[in-house]
């Protein structure tokens, strides 16, 4: 096991992550429902509750949104804006075939213990919203790496594009997250940032930095990626799996929905050898879990 010794630009955990190949397939945060709250930085490591919303309050939010099974995240604008009052919050809810957002306002930060997390409240939208993770107090490589891809967003798309807290997997900054669907990329750069919304507002899914789906279970990312390349189907809302299997500790068998017949994956976990700096924070070495193909086949 070898040490990367210490942090420079070629051996933080995103460089790194490169340099090995790490596949950004099935890595997206298992996250069905969301709760973002407009609040300008700084913000802590766990931004929620070391923000500048009242320490109490914040313990209270996070106790709603856990109860809910909600997940609470922090946005704000690019390039360090200042918010102007009233700030926005959103529920987004992004199980299949229940995509949707609900835009509010907010003037005092006490307003958001009263936004309903279910979608009852708030003005409804289905324009996409770019999230880009620029959370440095979480790990460097999100601020060095997302923020010029969240500028890049902003020019673009000025009123669909935020900065965000903490997405997961550090190592694929920049990370960007497209809701209402919660559609996970990981190691955007800012060159692929017209791409991707090009791609995402024609209704396809740009699949070498597709992470997944939150609303699905990792194997059924893993498992989706490969449907999808055994049918060239990119669509956003293609292949939704009909049938989730646990045939082991370690195997699933997946069924996906398509015109062409039902696209059955088989896929294993696979965890690796102990390997440096997975987060720039990271002490000592850890593993990483993929997700083989056993049998892929269409029924």
């Amino acid at each position: 096991m070898t040490d990367p010794g210490p942090l420079t630009p070629s051996t933080r955990c995103a460089a790194l992550s490169l340099a090995r190949g790490d596949s950004v397939h099935g890595s997206a945060a298992p996250v069905s429902r969301w709760f973002l709250i407009e609040a300008p930085g700084p913000w802590g490591r766990d931004a929620l509750l070391s923000s500048r919303l009242d320490a109490g309050l914040a313990r209270e939010l996070d106790r709603r949104c856990r109860a809910a099974g909600v997940r609470a995240m922090l946005i704000r604008r690019p390039g360090r804006a200042v918010a102007a009052d009233p700030k926005r919050w959103a529920f987004v809810d992004s199980r299949l075939g229940q995509e949707g957002a609900w835009w509010g306002v907010y003037d005092r930060d006490r307003d958001l213990v009263d936004v309903p997390l279910d979608g009852t409240g708030g003005q409804r939208s289905n324009a996409p919203a770019y999230l880009v993770c620029t959370h440095a107090r979480h790990d460097a490589c999100c601020a060095i790496r997302g923020r010029p891809v969240a500028a890049a967003f902003a020019a673009l798309r000025p009123e669909q594009t935020w900065e965000c807290s903490h997405t997961g997997g550090d190592r694929f900054a920049a990370n960007v997250v497209v809701l209402p669907h919660g559609l996970y990329y990981g190691t955007v750069a800012v060159a692929r940032v017209p791409d991707l919304i090009t791609a995402h507002e024609a209704g396809r899914v740009v699949p070498d930095l597709f992470r997944g789906r939150s609303a699905l279970p990792m194997a059924v990312q893993a498992a989706q990626h490969h449907a999808r390349r055994a049918v060239d189907d990119l669509g956003l809302t293609a292949l939704p799996p009909s049938d989730v299997r646990r045939i082991d500790p370690t195997t699933w068998r997946i069924g996906f929905s398509h015109d062409s017949g039902v696209v059955a994956v088989t896929v294993r976990a696979v965890s690796s050898d102990p390997l440096p700096r997975l987060t720039c924070s990271a002490a000592g070495h850890q593993r990483i879990v993929t997700f083989s193909v056993e049998d892929l086949h269409i029924q």
